[in-house]
């Protein structure tokens, strides 16, 4: 049997229960639809070891496998932005590293499967920097990093462009929350931020190369 608990100490701290399978896929087929396109965003604000958030990429990367497993390129493309539609927030910091790893391997397992010796580790970098941006440290309910200096949490929006190229825009969690969080923010350039418009914006890059050129 699966555990939903994996400790009571966690429990009385923090409420810890983790969501079973039969739960989570019941309730995921809700919208089945949307788990199933692959750049339908979600987000799980207590993803603790990912239950919700594995089931989605395994659900999105079954239909990259079936329509792009003939062409490598095509399918590193399309899993990327799968699994670059995924976020989510836990408070327990073992919890944020074990999901991480959880989405990783779900990738590079059917990666694996496909294309065997042909896998190309910059698609495997692309996936690790992308997991460890969208997969956050943090409190959803004060929309802070857990991590010292704390922090108002951001994400990143990655959208497709031209092809193999992606686009990265970060926005407030706050805002992207409740609106009525707005509040007075300065970007990275040290002017007044506008919560309806991106707090950073990057340029355009090839997602194969996204875990080298945004830091």
């Amino acid at each position: 049997m699966e555990s939903q608990v994996i400790s009571k100490k966690r429990v009385a701290n923090h409420g810890e229960v983790l969501t079973g399978n039969r739960e989570v896929n019941a309730m995921l087929d809700l919208v089945k639809q949307e788990t199933e396109r692959i750049e339908s965003r979600f987000l799980e604000p207590a993803c603790g070891t990912g239950n919700f958030l594995a089931v989605i990429l395994e659900r999105k990367l079954a239909v990259v496998e079936k329509r792009y497993s003939k062409s490598q390129l095509d399918f590193e493309r399309y899993a990327v932005l799968a699994v670059s539609s995924i976020y989510g927030v836990d408070i327990q910091k073992d919890n944020v590293e074990h999901c991480r790893q959880r989405l990783f391997g779900i990738f590079d397992l059917v990666y694996l499967r496909l294309f065997k010796h042909k896998t190309n580790d910059d698609c495997r970098a692309a996936v690790r920097f992308i997991l460890e941006i969208n997969i956050v440290w943090g409190d959803a309910l004060d929309f802070k990093t857990k991590d010292e200096p704390r922090v108002p949490i951001r994400f990143s929006e990655w959208s497709p462009v031209n092809g193999s190229m992606l686009k990265r825009r970060d926005f407030m969690l706050s805002y992207l929350v409740e609106k009525q969080h707005q509040m007075l923010l300065f970007s990275d350039e040290g002017n007044v931020a506008d919560l309806n418009e991106p707090i950073r914006e990057y340029p355009p890059i090839h997602f194969l190369e996204i875990a080298h050129a945004q830091q």
